[in-house]
């Protein structure tokens, strides 16, 4: 089934630096009206990604998000977020989009890490779910879902999808806002940054 007009999707982005990634995640209808933005950081190179992701819905606190959508599983240069983990803190079908074909992180892993930390990393990836392939319009997605099927995942990108866009909106959105939240931390320091985006405002 189709997700409503009304209906609401956490879409989760990051934009990496070169210590850090600097995670958005935003609250989007499907009718594209943007409800609101939460704010985490994880470690470049790091294994930290999913206890952010976690923070970041905590700190959002928006159960009336039916889906959580993630660009991708490798913020943060290979900080590998386990999906099983995040579906199971957020309570929420969670869906990973790519938007290239790709033929893995398996190879690129072994490049870059050895050892404990390339064992670990392989673990979290193998127990990934697969990438499949679905239509959003006239582009090629690739998915990997957790507590909802391919087809019904499809469903949801397309009506998050505007006509003009193979992107979801709430994914767009958080990539914007995820750049611009990095530039203020470089600017002005990561605590200081941070500790600004979680001040209230008014509304």
């Amino acid at each position: 089934m189709a997700p409503k007009p009304g209906s609401r999707a956490v879409g989760i982005a990051a934009s990496d630096g070169p210590e850090h990634s600097q995670l958005c995640g935003a609250v989007v209808r499907a009718d594209r009206a943007v409800e609101d933005f939460g704010f985490a950081r994880c470690t470049t190179g790091g294994t930290d990604a999913t206890a952010a992701c976690v923070d970041l819905l905590a700190r959002l606190e928006r159960p009336d998000a039916q889906w959580i959508l993630l660009a991708g599983v490798a913020p943060a240069w290979f900080n590998l977020i386990d999906l099983d983990e995040l579906h199971a803190a957020a309570d929420r079908p969670v869906i990973a989009v790519s938007f290239e074909a790709s033929d893995g992180l398996a190879d690129p892993l072994r490049e870059h890490f050895s050892g404990e930390a390339l064992q670990r990393r392989l673990a979290t990836y193998r127990a990934l779910p697969p990438r499949e392939s679905v239509s959003v319009d006239d582009a090629e997605l690739w998915v990997r879902t957790v507590g909802i099927d391919t087809a019904d995942a499809a469903d949801v990108l397309r009506a998050f999808s505007p006509d003009d866009s193979d992107r979801p909106e709430p994914l767009r959105v958080a990539q914007r806002a995820a750049r611009a939240g990095r530039r203020q931390a470089e600017r002005f320091g990561w605590d200081t940054a941070i500790e600004s985006a979680d001040e209230p405002t008014d509304n």
